[in-house]
């Protein structure tokens, strides 16, 4: 039990990582994506090639990986980042599907849907992370890391510049605003640390594959965000709680059948967005856009 409730604790600072990245999309810049997958799945095979080609510094394959997604995110953003609105939700959708077929028939990169097995533990100076304990410190450092980099740049003029975009881009634009690097540096940031969130999870699982980077990673992303509160700090950490602990809940009721757990956490996911959308716009954590 103490070995699946660290597993459970490590995977919680993973994906609150990974949500507070789609976080400074959506929340604070109104960059509505569902691919945010994709970066997420270029992180970790970045950070499994460099533990398994090189070696498993966890600094050097969060530095590989970091690197990687955003500066890719950045040759995506530039056109991507023309057209607004629903039309990007269209754009990134298009690329979640191209990736996810690139991922699986790229096998000399991927190893395709057999994927990267035989990751090992990473070290850190020197010393092997091998105690999951220690492993879930560093996951936590990581995540109190970003979280206090989007805190100080939201509270600065790129931060103020930004949520103007969301709020209204065509007055910022109107005040002299950059309109594209602001928000191809918000997309270049959150992907960065999506790239982050990969490796850690590469080292977590010891192994990574295609399967972990689809479209339905990329809406249960999404749906930590909105259900927790997107422009606030604290609401995707709550959100990823919540869809977290909710599967392994579910396990522990008798009258629900394993193979139906998928089907019915769907079901509880619809339904819990669709009452926060009458109830609760702004998620759980209940503040208005753009207040931290």
């Amino acid at each position: 039990m103490t070995a699946y409730l660290l597993n459970l604790a490590q995977l919680a600072a993973i994906f609150g990582l990974l949500s507070v990245s789609l976080n400074i999309l959506i929340g604070y810049g109104g960059i509505f994506s569902v691919a945010h997958a994709v970066f997420f799945g270029l992180g970790a095979y970045a950070g499994a090639h460099v533990a398994l080609d090189l070696f498993p510094d966890l600094l050097l394959a969060a530095l590989a990986s970091a690197l990687i997604a955003g500066l890719l995110s950045a040759a995506l953003a530039l056109p991507a980042l023309r057209v607004r609105g629903e039309y990007f939700v269209i754009a990134s959708l298009g690329l979640q599907m191209l990736a996810t077929t690139v991922f699986t028939e790229a096998q000399a990169i991927t190893g395709g849907l057999g994927g990267l097995v035989g990751i090992p533990p990473p070290t850190l100076f020197g010393f092997t992370l091998a105690d999951p304990l220690v492993f879930l410190f560093c996951c936590l450092a990581f995540l109190a890391l970003a979280l206090a980099l989007v805190r100080q740049l939201m509270r600065g003029s790129f931060g103020r510049a930004l949520m103007a975009l969301r709020d209204s881009e065509m007055a910022a634009e109107a005040l002299g605003k950059n309109v594209a690097l602001i928000k191809t540096l918000a997309v270049v940031l959150g992907t960065a640390f999506a790239g982050i969130a990969g490796a850690l999870f590469a080292f977590q699982e010891e192994f990574v594959n295609v399967e972990s980077f689809t479209l339905d990673q990329s809406v249960l992303i999404l749906a930590m965000v909105i259900i927790g509160g997107a422009g606030t700090l604290s609401g995707p950490l709550i959100g990823t709680l919540l869809l977290l602990l909710l599967p392994a809940a579910l396990t522990f009721i008798p009258f629900i059948p394993p193979t139906d757990i998928g089907a019915v956490q769907q079901l509880i996911y619809g339904f819990a967005m669709t009452l926060l959308m009458i109830f609760r716009p702004a998620g759980l954590a209940g503040r208005a856009m753009g207040r931290r």
